[in-house]
């Protein structure tokens, strides 16, 4: 088990790189290719990071897309956020989708495909009442709010 206030980091090959973040203040932990992989327009692939992580206890794993190859190259995770459990030990995957609609999108190991955002995880106790209370919202929905 990790301990509190670390991310324990297993390199599953040797030339896979350690999360990183670009400045002190960033949520986010950058996620590195360990394999090339080529994505045609409207294609998706599993890219692996070649790494598994143990996260601290309390918290799990989102992985979200990098807004740099979102506006540049219309790069989306197919699954934005993915999540990654507290107890998953398996290798950090991305699922990648180039929503560029002609030119293909390529991708090399080093290169950075995602990021990491870990975030403290509530689990209260699940119990089934006969009524929900009142708020000034009800159960207005998508649209509800006006423009």
């Amino acid at each position: 088990m990790s301990e509190p206030g670390t991310l324990q980091v297993r390199r599953l090959r040797d030339d896979a790189r350690l999360p990183t973040r670009a400045h002190g203040g960033d949520a986010g932990y950058d996620l590195y290719a360990v394999a090339a992989a080529t994505l045609q327009p409207g294609e998706r692939a599993l890219v692996a990071t070649g790494i598994a992580i143990a996260l601290p206890p309390g918290h799990a794993g989102l992985v979200l897309p990098r807004s740099g190859a979102a506006v540049r190259h219309g790069i989306a995770l197919v699954n934005a956020p993915g999540l990654i459990d507290e107890g998953y030990r398996g290798e950090v995957r991305v699922l990648l989708l180039n929503t560029d609609r002609a030119e293909p999108f390529a991708v090399e190991p080093g290169d950075r495909i995602a990021q990491l955002v870990l975030v403290e995880v509530a689990t209260p106790d699940v119990v089934e009442v006969d009524e929900l209370d009142e708020t000034a919202r009800a159960a207005g929905g998508f649209g509800s709010s006006g423009r």
